[in-house]
Formats: C-alpha cells, sequence, structure tokens
C-alpha cells in the first residue's frame, strides 16, 4: 500500500511543499493567468525580431540559460550590450523560460537591442541561498570566459560587447544583482566589464514590518504570506530577513562604503509592499557615495510589467511598463 504524502505548507497559487520533501509549482491560482506560469519553448528562428535558445553551461552542475538575440537591424554592423537577467519568484518558483519573462524580455532585447542572458538560477528549498547568487556569478564568470575566448556560445561571440555587461533582475533577481555585483567587485573580470547593475523591484526587506508593508495593496505578484514564506523556505536555516542577501543595507550586511559597485539604476515601484525597505537602500547607497539612480513607476505595484494581462488591457500599466523599459535603454546608453 502506498502512503499518501501529506502537505506541510504551501503559498497559495503557487507551490506546495509535502512531508517527503517534495515540491510542487504547478500554478492553482486563477485560470485565466495560468499561462503566465508555463514555459515557452525555444525558437532560433526570428519571432517578432527576436531569437532565443537555452544553453548548457556547466555540465557538471547542469546551470542552463536561456538566450535572446535582436534580429539585425538593416545596417547593424555593431556588438550589442548584454543583460545578465536574474529571474525572481522569491527564490522559490518561476523559471528563465516562463511567458511572465518571456513578454518582457524579447521586448527589452528588441526595444533596447541588447542580448538578454538570463540562467536558470536554482530555487528553494530544494537548494536554499547562496545557491541562485552561486548560478549567478557563474554565470557572468562564463560571460568572462567567453570575453576571454575560453568558452564559445556562437549567438555571444559573434554578437556580444563585452565591456557592456549589466545585470539585471526583478524581485529577488534584483536581490541577486547586488549580491553578484558586490561579489565581482572583488574579481578581475577582464577583458569583461561590468557597467551597471539594475536591481528592479527588490526583495529587500527586514524582520520588523515596515510601513509600507502594513499600508500598501497585496496582489497576486507579492502578498506578506508570500513574502514571509517563500523567504523562511530560502534563506539559511536559522536566518531571518535580517540576512545580508535580504537586507544588503542592514547591519549584518558588509558596508556598503567598501563595496566596488557598478554604477546602479534602482528601479521601484510607488505601491509596492516592500518600497520602504527599497528605499532604505536608496538612501544607504547615497550616504556610502555609490553612484545609484532611481526610478520610480507611479501608481504601480510590484513586478507589474510582468502582468501581460494588466499590460495589455490597462492604458496605464502597459504606458509604464513602456516607460521603464525606456529607462532601462536610456541606461544602458549612458553606461
Amino acid at each position: 500500500m502506498v502512503q499518501e504524502k501529506k502537505l506541510v505548507d504551501e503559498v497559495s497559487g503557487w507551490l506546495r511543499l509535502y512531508d517527503d520533501g517534495s515540491v510542487d509549482r504547478i500554478w492553482t491560482g486563477p485560470p485565466e493567468f495560468k499561462f503566465m506560469a508555463e514555459p515557452v519553448p525555444a525558437h532560433e528562428q526570428f519571432v517578432d525580431g527576436v531569437a532565443t535558445r537555452d544553453v548548457i553551461i556547466d555540465d557538471k552542475s547542469g546551470l542552463h540559460i536561456r538566450l535572446y538575440l535582436p534580429e539585425p537591424a538593416p545596417g547593424d554592423t555593431g556588438k550589442l550590450p548584454v543583460l545578465l537577467h536574474f529571474h525572481g519568484g522569491g527564490f522559490c518558483i518561476s523559471e528563465a523560460d516562463w511567458f511572465m519573462y518571456y513578454h518582457v524580455y524579447t521586448e527589452f532585447t528588441r526595444s533596447a537591442r541588447v542580448i538578454c542572458v538570463s540562467p536558470y538560477l536554482r530555487r528553494a528549498p530544494e537548494h536554499r541561498l547562496p545557491a541562485a547568487m552561486d548560478d549567478g556569478l557563474s554565470s557572468l564568470l562564463w560571460l568572462q570566459s567567453l570575453a576571454k575566448g575560453e568558452s564559445d556560445e556562437s549567438w555571444l561571440s559573434k554578437h556580444a560587447e563585452f565591456n557592456r555587461v549589466f545585470l539585471i533582475g526583478d524581485s529577488s533577481g534584483g536581490n541577486v544583482v547586488h549580491e553578484v555585483a558586490a561579489r565581482a567587485g572583488n574579481l578581475d573580470l577582464s577583458p569583461l566589464r561590468l557597467a551597471g547593475g539594475i536591481p528592479i523591484h527588490p526583495g529587500f526587506v527586514r524582520s520588523e514590518r515596515r510601513k509600507s508593508e502594513l499600508e500598501k495593496p497585496q496582489t497576486p505578484f507579492l502578498t506578506l504570506d508570500m513574502l514571509d514564506k517563500f523567504l523562511s523556505l530560502a534563506l539559511p536555516v536559522g536566518s531571518n530577513k535580517d540576512h545580508p542577501i535580504t537586507c544588503p543595507m542592514g547591519e549584518a550586511a558588509p558596508p556598503l562604503l567598501g563595496l566596488k559597485l557598478p554604477p546602479i539604476l534602482l528601479c521601484v515601484a510607488e505601491m509596492d509592499l516592500i518600497i520602504d525597505t527599497q528605499m532604505e537602500y536608496y538612501e544607504a547607497m547615497k550616504a556610502a557615495n555609490k553612484e545609484v539612480e532611481l526610478f520610480v513607476s507611479s501608481g504601480m505595484t510590484h513586478s507589474f510589467y510582468l502582468n501581460k494581462v494588466a499590460v495589455d488591457l490597462d492604458p496605464s500599466t502597459g504606458q509604464q511598463t513602456r516607460d521603464l523599459i525606456a529607462k532601462v535603454k536610456e541606461f544602458v546608453d549612458n553606461h
């Protein structure tokens, strides 16, 4: 007789954890949103101006990436900047090939004229932090190996401008941006140059709730339950939200003043549950004399641009998404 496994914990709609250690990430929320959490197969032919492919970059670990390449424009002979993108999901859910990322990063690639490299970061609770951070740094070092000619990937070797590599990540991926940038500051990445970091609505928090967590609206992309449970599953055992990965401006983190960081574009949403702690990070960066620029999406909530339904149906959300992409393009063009 097969013993039925028992549900230990769940994050509504997104994740279920069972007593045998297995994790179910099949979307169980409103069915009309299910398509956003489904994978989009790679296509090496250009579709709407963008081609994609999946590449294994480490045979031992199995670490692989999703590549986005824009279709060459007439007379386009120059090389393209690289966005190294870290997906969000509270370190516990989502993948680089999910539709919610595909629809945004094909648009980034097409509009900003960049190559996007998005690693499939290991997820908790099977792989607690710092696993995702290690994967992020490994992806950056793989790009360096391409720049040095020690590895080969035809799209990147032919088209990438390795002296203009940018880290970009949304939600928990924004935490990966900061951590990988901080680690990279201790390394010689030449001939690659880390030109900037773009944390978008990063998951910076503290153990003590801030005012915004109590007053801003909860959405399918971020609730207090998601925030608490995902981080309890993701952080090292025995840690709390004051851990340096989730609170890089906190007392337990290395002082920002001592970090060698590239220019940072911090993107926040006015109605984000965790905007208060994101702004603490911004103020701490300024106090540490770091080069940091702030971009605010007015009236928007956490990761609003990933919601394809809202982007298509709500004119304000659509316009704010275009404005965000335009700001990232401006930042890339200026660095």
